[in-house]
């Protein structure tokens, strides 16, 4: 499958080199350049390329890159995407930490995944956002493994969610259905969910106990 990548970052990064090894057609991109992912490509076989073309006949596209970043993503990211693409955003809300107070997720209540959405002009698949980024290359592990981890995955376009879960499912990982995109707040950061390494039932369960109120700690 093709795959373009956007963020060379942790998850970015070893979202590459797990795909590649899978077989995949991976073309991966940040925001410096191709030439600054040299070394990358060189590792996995990845095609590094400028961030408009990452998405060119890609059949998924990951969009990982701080949610501060979304907006000066280049217009037209998703032109020239296969049909059908599936698109993951890996994106998280840190705003005393990182990225500054969002009006509307503060004042309108947008999930973050929602806000990332609207500046794409694409549906997304909110998914590997509470994942720790080293269990993307140590933690895979069979179907039916008992240490098997589970990740949740949102998103209200059924037939990319289920492609979105496919790939996952071949990354290692089982996958619970968190509900459509303005249920995604439920595997926002500090929800119970948040970063857990758990199996299909725990993971069920963290989702059905998180709170909507956002912590203190992650308002503006």
């Amino acid at each position: 499958m093709k795959i373009g990548i956007i963020g060379a970052g942790n998850i970015g990064g070893n979202l590459t080199r797990r795909l590649t090894a899978l077989g995949h057609d991976v073309s991966v991109a940040n925001s410096r350049g191709p030439e600054t992912l040299r070394e990358l490509a060189e590792e996995t076989g990845a095609t590094a390329v400028r961030a408009e073309e990452a998405a060119k006949g890609a059949e998924v596209v990951v969009v990982t890159v701080p949610l501060k970043v979304v907006p000066s993503l280049p217009s037209g990211l998703l032109d020239g995407a296969a049909e059908g693409v599936a698109v993951i955003d890996t994106g998280n809300y840190y705003p005393q930490q990182r990225d500054g107070r969002i009006a509307a997720i503060e004042d309108e209540g947008l999930t973050e995944s929602r806000w990332t959405e609207q500046h794409l002009g694409h549906p997304v698949i909110k998914a590997f956002n509470g994942t720790y980024a080293q269990d993307i290359l140590d933690r895979p592990r069979p179907a039916g493994d008992p240490d098997r981890i589970a990740l949740p995955v949102a998103g209200d376009d059924g037939a990319a969610k289920a492609k979105v879960r496919a790939l996952i499912d071949e990354l290692g990982f089982d996958t619970v259905d968190a509900g459509g995109i303005d249920d995604s707040w439920r595997q926002q950061p500090d929800t119970p969910v948040y970063g857990l390494r758990a199996g299909v039932e725990a993971v069920t369960k963290a989702l059905a106990e998180a709170s909507p109120e956002r912590p203190a700690t992650f308002r503006g």
